[in-house]
């Protein structure tokens, strides 16, 4: 009995602590007017769940999230920047393509489709990258996409496991999406990639730092 309601006061423990990671997101995402807070406020909360994945349970979640927030406000929204930019050229560039005559251009755009799932692979990978490596915005960038193409396997396994139980929830209890959509994602995606970076971490001379 004793065991029971002891797991059961863990698994409520951790409830909270994701809900509680969930609304400090959302929050400081609206802080930022949404545009300028949603990539700090997703970096805070994946530095919250790099620290219990690498075993710091007891962290103070406000103070970690804050730091974060802070610190990595204009550098995470210039790697956000140029993402879109990116994307941004690349949707152009795919509706000039589809509006013009020819084989060719057909098939060109669909290596511009090509390159938008490979930044989508990019994206499953930024952040547990961008928190756990000192890295510049190029290389945040480079480090993403080749580490998510190296691990196919990988790769697949977190979009399907993301898209599918995001989905779901939408479906059936979309209410939970507004206390875990974010911190149960951030969660699964920095479990999944942390598995890789022990490959990474002294690799080009060491040029790839661990942060604290």
């Amino acid at each position: 009995m004793r065991g029971i309601v002891n797991g059961y006061v863990a698994f409520a423990f951790w409830i909270t602590k994701l809900a509680y990671v969930n609304l400090l997101w959302v929050a400081f995402t609206v802080c930022g007017l949404v545009i300028f807070g949603i990539l700090p406020a997703t970096a805070g909360m994946f530095a919250v769940t790099r620290k219990w994945i690498m075993g710091e349970q007891d962290i103070p979640i406000a103070k970690t999230f804050l730091a974060t927030y802070r610190k990595e406000f204009f550098k995470v929204n210039a790697v956000g920047l140029s993402l879109f930019l990116v994307i941004y050229l690349l949707t152009i560039q795919f509706q000039v393509l589809r509006s013009m005559d020819g084989i060719n251009y057909f098939i060109a755009s669909y290596v511009v489709l090509a390159l938008f799932f490979i930044i989508s692979i990019a994206l499953l990978y930024l952040f547990p990258i961008y928190v756990h490596f000192n890295l510049t915005v190029f290389e945040h960038l480079k480090w993403s996409f080749v580490i998510g193409i190296i691990h196919p396997i990988l790769t697949v396994f977190l979009m399907v496991v993301v898209v599918v139980l995001n989905y779901a929830t939408f479906i059936y209890i979309p209410g939970l999406l507004f206390f875990f959509g974010g911190s149960v994602t951030a969660y699964i995606l920095m479990w999944g990639v942390s598995k890789t970076f022990s490959k990474y971490e002294e690799t080009e001379n060491q040029k790839i730092l661990v942060t604290g």
